[in-house]
């Protein structure tokens, strides 16, 4: 009892609180990995006070709650009026009468997120944004909730249940994932939720998951100009890039605004539901949508470059493989390229987020995250393709 009951490592408090001050004043840097490591170090401090029995507690109530709190508001509007009212202290009487919301709910819900430090309580049932509860006012941040919480949230919770049934062996079959298991389906991930109306929320998760990173295409990071644009074939007509799954095409656009002057098409392949929620507008203009299923033959041959961002790790490697093998019939032999932007996971010390994602995989798609050797075994050993190099952007490693 005693064990359950006693902070987990108070003998480090004195260290990591002097190191968290040291690593404070690097702040004003705005250097990225400096924020990150301080980040964690904070994270360790918290564990280091924090009793076994708060962490479970933390684990089996606060945070399932932050998830119901975050979802209920996303549903009914709370974190758009929020923004709407703008940066200032809210009432839970008015913000329930604008929203047809019980006020005793409401009440209830904003004060765990002000328990838990998303809101700041200033008063009696009065409350102010934070930076993140503002956010949650913006698809690309709130997508992710009902996406992988509702959607995955009864993998993550019955995957114990699915392994124990399976003998505990690592999953490797697209047509029988922890998913489907928990949900009682034949249907996989995509599918589902395109059939539960998730599928335009797991897109602007795609655009949020994707911000923050060093783009692959920015300066000093692949040499674009070298790799890919000298050599290109210059008529407009021709297709510079092929964005093989691309969503909404997010990265397409983000290659747009980096390298405007480039000649040839940029095409963003997706399903039919996909593509076809693309609203044209000025900015998407340089774009043009190709409904595609990546398992059947490529329709575009002989482009410039074909690009996969976060597909192959979806796909267990029997799945991948056939991916890939559809790209290389359509490449063009010695002119081609194919770019692979994904988690390449280090031999040790690997960063939470990618530690996560794989778990995420494994859950919804009997899928993976893969290291520097699971890629040349997919890549040149099973597809007969050629890596020419891995470029890093820190934690996280990307291909």
């Amino acid at each position: 009892m005693a064990t359950a009951t006693t902070p987990s490592n108070l003998a480090a408090v004195p260290h990591l609180i002097k190191e968290i001050a040291q690593g404070a004043g690097c702040l004003e840097s705005g250097c990225h990995e400096v924020r990150q490591a301080l980040a964690i170090k904070a994270r360790t401090l918290l564990q280091a006070l924090e009793t076994p029995r708060e962490t479970m507690i933390k684990h089996c109530w606060a945070q399932p709650a932050v998830f119901a709190a975050i979802l209920c508001g996303n549903e009914c509007g709370l974190w758009k009026l929020m923004a709407k009212n703008g940066d200032r202290p809210q009432r839970v009487k008015e913000l329930a009468a604008t929203l047809d919301v019980d006020p005793v709910l409401l009440r209830r819900l904003l004060r765990h997120m002000g328990a838990m430090g998303y809101l700041l309580e200033v008063g009696e049932d009065e409350y102010k944004p934070t930076s993140f509860s503002l956010s949650l006012s913006l698809p690309i941040m709130n997508g992710g909730y009902p996406s992988l919480i509702t959607m995955g949230g009864p993998s993550f919770l019955n995957l114990h249940e699915y392994e124990r049934s399976r003998a505990w062996k690592n999953p490797t079959d697209a047509k029988d994932s922890p998913l489907m298991h928990a949900h009682k389906t034949d249907l996989n991930y995509f599918d589902l939720a395109a059939s539960r109306g998730y599928l335009e929320d797991f897109n602007n998760h795609m655009g949020g998951y994707r911000q923050g990173r060093l783009p692959w295409m920015a300066p000093d990071f692949v040499p674009v100009q070298e790799l890919l644009v000298e050599g290109a074939d210059p008529s407009p007509e021709a297709v510079f890039m092929v964005d093989v799954g691309g969503g909404l095409g997010h990265d397409l656009l983000e290659f747009h605004r980096y390298h405007p002057s480039v000649l040839g098409k940029l095409i963003v392949q997706d399903l039919p539901q996909v593509v076809g929620s693309i609203v044209p507008s000025e900015e998407n203009n340089s774009l043009t949508p190709l409904a595609h299923n990546f398992f059947e033959e490529q329709p575009i041959k002989g482009a410039r470059a074909y690009y996969l961002h976060s597909v192959l790790h979806d796909w267990p490697d029997d799945r991948a493989a056939a991916i890939l093998h559809r790209i290389k019939a359509a490449m063009r032999p010695c002119y081609s390229k194919l770019l692979l932007n994904e988690n390449v996971i280090p031999r040790t010390g690997a960063y939470w987020e990618t530690s996560a994602l794989d778990l995420v995989m494994l859950s919804l798609l009997s899928a993976r995250e893969r290291t520097e050797r699971d890629w040349y075994d997919l890549v040149e050993g099973r597809c007969g393709l050629r890596i020419v190099k891995i470029w890093s952007a820190g934690r996280g490693w990307r291909a």
